[in-house]
């Protein structure tokens, strides 16, 4: 695997970090801008709706840009949006650099995976896109609880200066080792783009990650509660099952590329599968510790194991005509399904109890893997990736 992927793994990471970091500083965030802590918490629903309408917009706006120099673009926007974060003085300042840095989100996922799978041969595609987004998994297993230490120490704002700071060193990273453009890609007419959004299996591919994702959320949005109320464990002992459960997302991540590399739709229905049927056997889970802690490590495994064939699976019903936009588009399908996940879990907690969002969230991923199924029975017309997508 080239240099090339790791700097745009450390973009990954930064973009990670900012997307997740406010979880750990909310209740200091609300304390300091003398908000509530639902309304400090729409700063995270602000975030994902930025992503879900800001990916395809820039990604077409952008779309005859060389690669590099946007790629570097949006870690300049990132910086700026984390600086501006930082300086906030009130709840709307804070929300609006939140939203501005959230535009970078879905664009640099959605353009890096296509670059990604440009800088290795075809067998190793969907292994090039699970390291880029392996700096995602980093963040949420480092970046993240080291961003909740120093807004605990030396205040929140701290907190987002240090992410700014991260995203300047990403910048030199992805302007040193990602290869200068070779000539401007050839491009479709934009029409030609945009029709790829005509193609039903485009739409099951993103309904495959939307819901086959949501049912995640629907779990671990309330995984500290579960492990606390339902489990009995202390402070520390949840510290420690949330890192183990990063350490199963990272291996998840390389083990979901891998078996893609060997058949993407085999990868998709069978990661899709696991993840249902972990979910459905968490009501059991959290009885007590080991096996809490046990499952939560298999549950970070099998479900970011979904996330290099769901990606490439969409890639390959788009084509090369439409390869970034769809890409960029299954950016946001991930957050719509992290916020259907999270709103259909908080529903079954109110009903039957925490140890129903388990599932909740398996009923969601089953509907995602129907749509698999289903996807599985539309050939893919056109090339996966195209020689406008293979060149920087």
């Amino acid at each position: 695997m080239p240099l090339s992927l790791l700097a745009l793994a450390a973009g990954a990471f930064g973009i990670g970090t900012t997307e997740f970091i406010i979880m750990g500083l909310l209740t200091q965030v609300g304390t300091d801008l003398g908000i509530t802590l639902p309304t400090a918490g729409t700063l995270i629903s602000g975030y994902a709706i930025g992503v879900a309408v800001g990916a395809p917009v820039l990604t077409l706006l952008t779309r005859n840009w060389p690669r590099k120099r946007l790629l570097l673009s949006l870690m300049l926007i990132f910086i700026a949006g984390n600086v501006a974060a930082a300086a906030a003085p009130g709840y709307g300042w804070l929300m609006a650099a939140r939203m501005l840095t959230s535009l970078t989100h879905g664009t640099f996922f959605g353009v890096g995976a296509v670059v990604a799978t440009g800088l290795v041969p075809p067998h190793k595609r969907a292994s090039a896109i699970a390291l880029m987004f392996s700096g995602l998994t980093l963040a949420t297993l480092l970046g993240v609880p080291a961003g909740a230490w120093i807004g605990q120490h030396f205040g929140w704002r701290s907190a987002f200066i240090a992410v700014a700071a991260v995203g300047v060193a990403a910048y030199a990273i992805l302007a040193l080792f990602v290869p200068r453009d070779q000539g401007r890609p050839p491009l479709s007419p934009l029409g030609q783009e945009l029709a790829v959004l005509g193609r039903a299996p485009v739409w099951v591919g993103l309904g495959v990650t939307v819901f086959g994702f949501a049912g995640l959320f629907a779990l671990y949005t309330y995984i500290e509660p579960l492990l606390k109320q339902v489990t009995g464990m202390s402070d520390n002992l949840v510290a420690v099952t949330l890192l183990l459960f990063g350490a199963g997302l990272a291996a998840g991540n390389l083990l979901g590329g891998r078996m893609a590399d060997r058949g993407v739709m085999p990868a998709l229905l069978l990661t899709t599968a696991g993840l249902m049927a972990a979910l459905a056997l968490g009501p059991w889970a959290f009885a007590q510790p080991l096996v809490a802690m046990a499952y939560t490590v298999a549950l970070g495994t099998v479900a970011f194991a979904t996330v290099a064939p769901m990606q490439m699976r969409v890639l390959q019903q788009a084509g090369p005509a439409g390869a970034t936009l769809v890409s960029s588009l299954n950016i946001a399908a991930f957050n719509l399904g992290n916020a259907l996940g999270a709103w259909t879990g908080g529903l079954a907690l109110s009903g039957l109890g925490l140890r129903s969002v388990g599932w909740a969230g398996a009923a969601l991923t089953g509907v995602g893997l129907l749509l698999a199924l289903w996807s599985a029975r539309m050939p893919a017309s056109v090339p996966a990736i195209g020689p406008a997508q293979q060149s920087l």
